[in-house]
């Protein structure tokens, strides 16, 4: 068990941001502004079971300072925790966007839009955008990320990365129906960045990627958009160069090596509006190792074809539906080929001024096939997932009453369409659940009340589950200003695996706020969970166990001092 806390343990966080409004609007800004918050949050916990993982008292203590001059905002923080185990340095984020009619400027972590198969992550450096209303043109250098370089012989040692640095371009022209744009980016990692022993863990990389994106309207119904990108990309740049003179031409921009790539991904869709129904065709293909340094993580090797529609009925039925297939393999180099279809449709009406209905149904269906080996039949992947759902909603209200009922009722299957393990491993999944919300509202009292009750029941892999949920709250505000606010809740759960186990919980829960002068904001909860032996081997249902949470918090808003504009004195306050 976790010894209890003998001293505390700080952490602190200070995080420092820069923001710039129109240059053109500074003159029109007030010249000094010192506004902030300063609270704390305290906890007690308490577990019969033990406080094996939660500390049973945790306090916290932060304060935000902003200062604002002449319109460019600067943000202070600080946090401290005696729930943290390590401490934090200081962190610095800058950030200045400074903006003059079209042209904007980037200082420090900023992002700048571009193709999301070419960057779409931020970077810590310097940029300039100039935007019209037909001509875009932009351009950046910074870092991509930080290098980690801890010491190699540290057990804990973080996995290392190299500093990446890089810089980019766009160029477009067009509005929102024609429009063509061109992006450019160029990305490396520095070598130098980490220590000769991590060399021989990772690799320096470095990528040069080009993007096209594009719109054409040509008629009012019918809109054809494109993305497309190219991507040369090595692994390694200390592989040795590849002498070729077609190579020597892209020199001065890219090292041609024998760990280079080069790949392609995009995506086209074709959108239509005909006698209002709105539908629209999406391809897109992204070819195996297709990677950009600019961007976070990207699924590859995959093409993919989806088709959405919806219109509308009557004036009061809304039908929707969606169809998608995706496979992967394009190369034919794995030993599988998965295939993945989605389809939905959904269907809601407004039946009168108080009664809606929603209905909707979801499938999911995966296939495995041949690639470079031949899938055997006991173990094929083949399953199939639908959904049904029906939501009826009554709503009403008067001058003293509101009455909200809604009901929420949905099958799910789970299916093993594979003869061979659905026999043998007694697979398919069944799931059936019922939900039903009654909310009451007295306006006269500024309360209100709400029951909630669900049922759920699965059945598959030769076991029964079955789950029974009540929950009755209530919330009210309170004196003249309705400043003070209190809210309880109680539930009581049930669950049971058939045969094997069996487990109820009772939670309660009590919430009070209140705002003073509109500055101060005090509030305090208590809650308690009272449950059973939660091991699956035992059957007891007994409400053995409890847990008891308790808090306390407290916030200040403060306006330190205003000088507002027009060569006024500073306000303190």
């Amino acid at each position: 068990m976790r010894k209890p806390i003998a001293a505390v343990v700080g952490a602190m966080l200070l995080t420092t941001q820069l923001h710039a409004q129109d240059i053109a609007q500074i003159a029109k800004s007030d010249p000094l502004i010192i506004t902030g918050a300063v609270g704390t949050n305290n906890t007690y916990y308490y577990s019969s079971e033990g406080n094996g993982y939660r500390s049973p008292l945790s306090n916290a203590v932060y304060a935000n300072l902003n200062i604002s001059v002449y319109g460019i905002s600067m943000p202070f923080s600080f946090y401290y925790s005696n729930d943290n185990t390590s401490f934090t340095y200081p962190q610095l984020s800058f950030n200045l966007t400074p903006s003059y009619k079209n042209w904007t400027g980037h200082i420090g972590q900023s992002t700048m839009d571009f193709s999301p198969y070419v960057l779409n992550m931020s970077w810590n450096g310097v940029g300039l955008e100039y935007n019209s209303s037909r001509l875009r043109v932009g351009a950046f250098y910074g870092k991509l990320r930080s290098a980690i370089n801890d010491d190699p012989t540290d057990p804990a040692a973080r996995r290392p990365q190299y500093r990446r640095m890089g810089w980019g371009f766009k160029i477009g022209y067009g509005n929102s129906k024609n429009y063509l744009d061109l992006y450019l980016l160029r990305a490396y990692d520095r070598l130098n960045s980490v220590s000769e022993p991590w060399r021989e863990v990772i690799s320096p990389q470095e990528n040069v990627v080009v993007g096209l994106r594009g719109c054409v309207t040509p008629v009012k119904w019918a809109s054809l958009t494109a993305n497309v990108a190219a991507s040369i990309f090595s692994t390694d740049t200390r592989a040795d160069k590849i002498q070729d003179a077609k190579a020597d031409r892209w020199d001065k921009v890219f090292d041609v090596r024998y760990s280079s790539l080069m790949r392609f991904a995009g995506d086209a869709t074709l959108n239509l509006a005909l006698g209002g129904v709105n539908a629209s065709i999406v391809y897109r293909m992204v070819q195996p190792d297709y990677t950009s340094l600019g961007t976070y993580y990207m699924s590859n090797n995959y093409h993919s074809l989806g088709v959405t529609a919806s219109t509308m009925l009557f004036r009061r039925v809304s039908l929707s539906a969606t169809f998608s297939g995706q496979q992967d393999n394009l190369t034919n180099r794995q030993l599988y080929t998965t295939s993945g279809y989605v389809y939905s449709a959904m269907a809601a009406t407004r039946i009168s001024d108080h009664f809606n209905l929603t209905a909707g149904f979801n499938g999911y269906t995966q296939k495995q096939s041949d690639g470079t080996a031949r899938v055997s039949d006991t173990t094929r992947v083949n399953r199939q997932l639908t959904s049904f759902t029906v939501t009826p909603t009554y709503m009403t209200s008067s001058e003293v009453l509101s009455h909200s009922l809604s009901l929420t009722a949905n099958m799910t299957w789970n299916r093993d369409r594979n003869q061979f393990t659905e026999s043998r491993n007694h697979s398919n999944i069944t799931t059936c659940a019922v939900g039903l919300c009654y909310s009451l509202g007295v306006k006269p009292w500024a309360t209100d009340f709400s029951l909630a009750l669900s049922h759920q029941q699965t059945e598959g892999y030769r076991n029964k589950y079955r789950s029974e949920v009540g929950t009755l709250s209530a919330s009210r505000s309170f004196l003249e200003e309705k400043n003070l606010q209190l809210s309880a809740s109680v539930s009581l759960c049930y669950n049971e695996v058939e045969r094997q186990s069996k487990s109820l919980s009772l939670n309660g829960d009590l919430q009070v706020g209140y705002t003073l002068k509109k500055v101060h904001s005090f509030s305090a909860g208590a809650s308690f969970n009272k449950y059973g032996d939660v091991n699956i081997t035992n059957t007891r249902s007994g409400l053995d166990c409890t847990d008891i949470t308790c808090s306390l918090n407290y916030a200040y808003t403060f306006s330190l001092l205003q000088i507002k504009r027009g060569g006024k004195d500073g306000e303190k306050k």
